[in-house]
C-alpha cells in the first residue's frame, strides 16, 4: 500500500482514537481532535492525565476503549509511541498514524517497524489537517507546496 493510499483509509474510518490529546484547551492537539469531531468522526480521548477532554469522557489506555478502535492517531514524544504502539497491537488496532508537523514529532523507527511487523498500517508522520477534504486554506497551500517540491506522499 502507497503513502498516500495508507494516509486516506486511515482518514475514511469514522471512529479513531488520539493518544496525546491535551488538558490545555488552546493546545494545538485540541485543535485537531476538535476538527475531527466537527467533521462527523467519532474521536476519543487518550490521556492517563485526565478525566475528560472537551466534556467528553478520557481513556488511561487505547486497551480501555471498547470495542476496540478502527484508528489511532499518535500525538506524543517518539519514546511514548514506541510504547503505545504496544498498546495498539494488544487492543487489535490495524491503523496507526504517528503525527509530525515539524521535528521528529511522534514518529519512532522502532515503533514504525514494529507495526509493520505486525501488520499495522502505519503513516509516518504527516499532519492530517493537510489531506482532510476542504481543508483551511494554509493547509492546503502546505500540501501544493509539498506537491511541487516533490515531498508529497505518493
Amino acid at each position: 500500500m502507497s503513502r498516500l493510499e495508507a494516509i486516506q483509509e486511515f482518514l475514511g474510518q469514522k471512529r479513531l482514537v488520539i493518544v496525546g490529546v491535551s488538558r490545555q484547551p488552546k493546545d494545538f492537539s485540541r485543535a485537531l481532535f476538535r476538527e475531527f469531531r466537527q467533521r462527523g468522526y467519532e474521536v476519543l480521548p487518550v490521556n492517563p492525565e485526565a478525566r475528560e477532554i472537551d466534556g467528553q469522557p478520557c481513556f488511561s489506555r487505547v486497551q480501555d476503549v471498547q470495542p476496540a478502535p478502527d484508528a489511532v492517531l499518535l500525538m506524543t514524544s517518539p519514546g511514548a509511541t514506541e510504547k503505545i504502539v504496544h498498546d495498539c497491537a494488544e487492543a487489535g488496532v490495524k491503523r496507526v498514524w504517528m503525527y509530525r508537523a515539524g521535528g521528529k514529532g511522534a514518529v519512532s523507527t522502532e515503533a514504525v517497524e514494529f507495526c509493520k511487523s505486525n501488520g499495522i498500517s502505519v503513516v509516518e508522520g504527516e499532519c492530517p489537517l493537510m489531506f482532510l477534504p476542504d481543508g483551511a486554506w494554509f493547509h492546503r497551500l502546505h500540501g501544493f507546496i509539498r506537491k511541487i517540491a516533490g515531498s508529497y506522499p505518493e
